[in-house]
């Protein structure tokens, strides 16, 4: 029996695969199988796959035909995965030897729902450690309750997917498959829905995975259409916890995080495509419609003015617009 599925998505990052393919490598064991989906590459990845489909015990090589994205390039992988247990990690990142017979043998002893873990952010030379934002670590925690207080940093800001571990049971309950094409904050609806309906989680102090950041072909760092894609997932994010039993208290947590994100991307509005950045100032204020008008009202009056600023000043330009056609 496959006692975990790691599910592993691939693009154009021929530079970077020799390092996550050998890190695979110190973290094989004979119940572990890895999923390597190849999301349509048209660089040398491909052909790296290739060789570690070969070389790499456990190892099972998915292809694409057209490239759907990173959200539907772990779906290919979900419904590929047999195992118990399952995680993901991206094409570009890497793992310290042994890390997931580790994070296993945590969530297996405290027998829940699933796990969270902290990471090493490295840009260049430069190493950080960033840490899920719960304080309790190794107990049994409710994962509802971690989405709360709305106005400071919770589980459900701290969204990597492969900052964690999963049982199957997720899977069968449909918890762990992503929003098809979503190309950014595709962790962002999936992490709360997990929260909002799993059952219980904890909180592993290990320190494992090495995310890289600056890479020239991340969505976070290429400013064209394709980033709006954050919009689309924070809608979800409020439509299915309006629909939630506690939407009164959790509505207001979803609805300040999406405005922070959107001020946020309107912060950086200079690394857009001209044409991109007025659909983003577009579609901000008409996200921002659709939002509970109280709640949205209590969060821009609970940020502080510089951003709450950025985003009362898309607010009116829209409004302006709309009174001038």
């Amino acid at each position: 029996m496959v006692k975990l599925s790691v599910i592993v998505p691939f693009f154009n990052v021929q530079t970077y695969a020799p390092d996550t393919l050998r890190s695979l490598r110190a973290n094989a064991r004979a119940d572990f199988e890895f999923i390597l989906v190849d999301d349509c590459s048209s660089d040398g990845t491909p052909e790296l796959l290739e060789r570690a489909a070969r070389e790499l015990p456990g190892a099972v090589l998915v292809r694409h035909e057209k490239n759907g994205g990173l959200a539907t390039a772990r779906n290919t992988g979900l419904d590929a995965a047999r195992g118990e247990y399952l995680t993901f990690l991206d094409g570009d990142d890497w793992l310290a030897p042994g890390y997931f017979a580790e994070l296993l043998f945590f969530i297996e002893e405290l027998g829940v729902d699933f796990v969270r873990a902290d990471h090493v952010q490295c840009s260049g030379r430069a190493r950080s450690v960033h840490r899920v934002p719960q304080g309790r670590r190794g107990v049994v925690l409710d994962p509802r309750e971690a989405i709360l207080p709305a106005d400071r940093s919770t589980s459900v800001d701290y969204a990597y997917a492969w900052a964690g571990m999963y049982h199957r049971r997720l899977l069968d309950d449909g918890l762990l498959h992503f929003k098809h094409g979503l190309r950014t904050a595709e962790d962002r609806p999936w992490i709360w829905r997990l929260h909002r309906e799993a059952r219980t989680f904890a909180v592993a102090g290990l320190l494992g995975v090495f995310y890289r950041r600056g890479v020239a072909s991340s969505l976070t760092q290429i400013g064209d259409v394709r980033q709006l894609d954050f919009i689309h997932a924070f809608d979800q994010v409020i439509e299915e916890t309006a629909r939630d039993a506690d939407a009164d208290r959790l509505l207001p947590k979803a609805v300040r995080t999406y405005c922070a994100i959107i001020s946020h991307q309107l912060g950086t509005i200079e690394r857009f495509e001209p044409a991109v950045a007025k659909t983003l100032r577009s579609m901000s204020a008409a996200a921002m419609k659709r939002m509970p008008q109280d709640i949205l009202k209590d969060a821009l009056n609970s940020m502080d003015y510089e951003r709450a600023a950025r985003l009362r000043r898309v607010r009116r330009r829209t409004a302006g617009a709309e009174v001038s056609a």
